[in-house]
């Protein structure tokens, strides 16, 4: 296959996280998985390349849909790059789950949307009003080059119904200028008046074979000393998962300067959620809920893991602080969750709602 290209550190017009957290801690530099972001050429799975390049002879609103990891952000990344003459201002990236979660103030605040929210529409709009006007005015605009610009929402499983009805008219008002690309785990969970407006692209989880690749392309353009062994260690550790496997990776090249089945191991084997799981439980008992939800996205975005993965290690350190009621009412609280999880919807909403009752805890008598 094509080798993936080092790039520049360009990060298109997005609310993505840009923390450099991968497997275990804070990575030193750049993350690999934007220094060496795919072109549309180095796409490792054939049926999307074919699909999105099919797209750049004609734009249209796509839903791309896939498992976490499996690439879909990155191959929309590439696809406006091909698309865009200036794809730094004719991308505009919106991670759904952080954007319904931005209070007014923060959303007259960011850079993108503040050009659209005067001092009276912040004041006498509601949070809905507000989000809904910031949807319309995104699309409305003009591109800066080339005959239309295209708005990427992320994690789209998150979008209230209400919102999806508000983003199909917007849709539908401004398909000649904007084209939306709409990324999700979870198709099903937009109506069917967004999901008919969009050419579904099916984004599967890569193949051993396929991240062994990927792995050994950007370790060579790295100059990391490497052997079979420890790339495919990587690969087996990331389990389909393209992010954790380039991240993990990264980390094991950072810590011990060299990526063997020893090293990777020592690196890799070793990590486990447990100690930040506390945290995160530490600061829900506290009450401090943004703090807590911040630690949750680590490990639901940045790092792949799923809910039921996350609810899992929730109940192991729970079950370490946590007996007689409170403990009993836990598992209760945890059965519903996995329910929910198991039903197709939000991972991040359930695994949070459970962390929102356990600030009503009496941690005192646990």
């Amino acid at each position: 296959m094509d080798t993936y290209r080092p790039v520049a550190n360009r990060r298109p017009n997005t609310m993505a996280d840009d923390s450099a957290d991968g497997p275990g801690g804070t990575l030193e530099g750049p993350l690999w998985t934007e220094r060496h972001a795919p072109s549309l050429a180095d796409l490792p799975q054939q049926s999307v390349r074919e699909q999105l390049q099919s797209v750049v002879e004609e734009p249209m609103n796509l839903l791309v849909h896939g498992p976490p990891g499996a690439g879909k952000t990155a191959a929309v990344r590439a696809l406006a790059d091909e698309l865009h003459a200036t794809p730094d201002a004719d991308l505009v990236e919106i991670n759904v789950a952080d954007f319904f979660d931005m209070t007014k103030k923060e959303l007259a605040a960011d850079p993108r949307f503040e050009r659209f929210i005067d001092a009276k529409r912040r004041r006498e709009s509601s949070k809905a009003d507000l989000i809904n006007h910031v949807l319309k005015e995104s699309a409305s605009y003009a591109p800066v080059s080339g005959s239309h610009k295209t708005v990427l929402l992320d994690n789209a499983e998150g979008v209230r119904g209400d919102f999806q009805q508000a983003l199909r008219r917007v849709m539908e008002q401004y398909y000649e200028a904007t084209q939306f690309v709409i990324a999700t785990r979870q198709p099903s969970a937009l109506i069917p008046p967004v999901r008919s407006r969009c050419f579904p692209v099916p984004v599967r989880a890569p193949t051993h074979e396929e991240t062994v690749a990927v792995l050994e392309s950007i370790v060579d353009a790295e100059g990391v000393a490497h052997d079979d062994e420890g790339i495919e260690y990587v690969a087996g550790y990331a389990d389909g998962d393209l992010r954790a496997a380039v991240l993990g990776a990264q980390t094991t090249a950072e810590q011990e300067g060299e990526i063997t089945m020893q090293t990777a191991y020592e690196v890799l084997g070793s990590l486990g959620t447990d100690e930040r799981v506390g945290e995160m439980i530490t600061a829900a008992e506290a009450g401090e809920f943004t703090d807590a939800r911040s630690t949750l996205d680590e490990l639901l975005v940045d790092e792949g893991h799923s809910g039921g993965e996350v609810l899992d290690d929730v109940l192991t350190v729970a079950r370490s602080r946590y007996s007689g009621t409170d403990l009993a009412r836990l598992h209760r609280l945890a059965g519903e969750v996995d329910l929910d999880l198991h039903e197709g919807t939000n991972d991040r909403l359930h695994v949070a709602h459970l962390l929102a009752e356990l600030g009503e805890f009496d941690t005192g008598t646990a």
